[in-house]
């Protein structure tokens, strides 16, 4: 039994390291390579676009995949509805793998928006020196907003077209609510732009916002495809594997 795992996740390593040396199962992993020196999960793995959903139903059939975890990052939208495509074109059984959203605590000042560019609209009102925490893709959608000034944290360095003004912070999670608050201090943040990721990993930036008494822009996550049924767990995911190949 082969299981193809989309992944680039702290989930999709975790649900290959308990995959990982299952009898009878072959087990692949696919990361999108835009990362550099990802952490690898345990198992043959792959880097590298399939070519759109056409491209992933081929290399499904080629490869005897048996079933598909779409591991991705909540945000990577256009792939998971390739892979909701390509599942069922190949009769492939799918699961998404979505850590939970964050949820508002009391005191937290928040403002929904649909896009980065909604987002964008929302600023001027909310504040002048912007922890912008949503990657290093989509800046464009700030670079117009030349009376604000940006702290960019990504794990790669952003590419133009980006805000005029901008300072770059290259770090990789996990972040701690100490090293949170400091970096507001210092920088004399006003307004946390962040994009609905959910984890632990990087949320103590929104406690610190709470605590600064900031407003926090909350992009929401593009929604899982109509029918694709929703795992928030590793363990739920490796149950629902159990379940699908092996009948108990």
């Amino acid at each position: 039994m082969h299981v193809l795992i989309l992944g680039g996740t702290t989930e999709a390593r975790r649900l290959a390291e308990l995959l990982h040396g299952t009898p009878g199962l072959t087990l692949t992993s696919s990361l999108a390579g835009r990362v550099t020196g990802p952490r690898l999960p345990p198992g043959e793995v792959r880097v590298g676009g399939f070519g759109g959903a056409e491209g992933l139903t081929a290399w499904l059939r080629e490869h005897g995949v048996d079933a598909l975890i779409d591991a991705t990052h909540p945000f990577a939208g256009t792939m998971s509805f390739h892979a909701a495509r390509a599942a069922a074109d190949a009769h492939v059984p799918l699961l998404a793998l979505r850590r939970p959203g964050w949820v508002p605590a009391d005191g937290d000042d928040w403002h929904e928006a649909a896009s980065l560019a909604d987002a964008a609209t929302l600023l001027p009102a909310l504040g002048r020196r912007v922890f912008l925490t949503t990657g290093r893709l989509g800046l464009g959608a700030f670079a117009g907003l030349d009376g604000l000034w940006f702290l960019v944290r990504s794990v790669e360095p952003p590419e133009a077209p980006h805000p005029a003004r901008m300072e770059v912070l290259l770090d990789r999670g996990p972040f701690t609510l100490d090293g949170e608050r400091a970096l507001l201090r210092r920088h004399r943040v006003d307004v946390l732009v962040t994009k609905d990721s959910g984890g632990a990993a990087t949320a103590p930036k929104l406690t610190a916002a709470r605590e600064a008494g900031l407003p926090v822009v909350v992009v929401r996550r593009p929604p899982v495809p109509d029918g694709v049924p929703v795992a928030a767990d590793p363990e739920t995911a490796v149950r629902w594997v159990d379940e699908h190949l092996t009948g108990r």
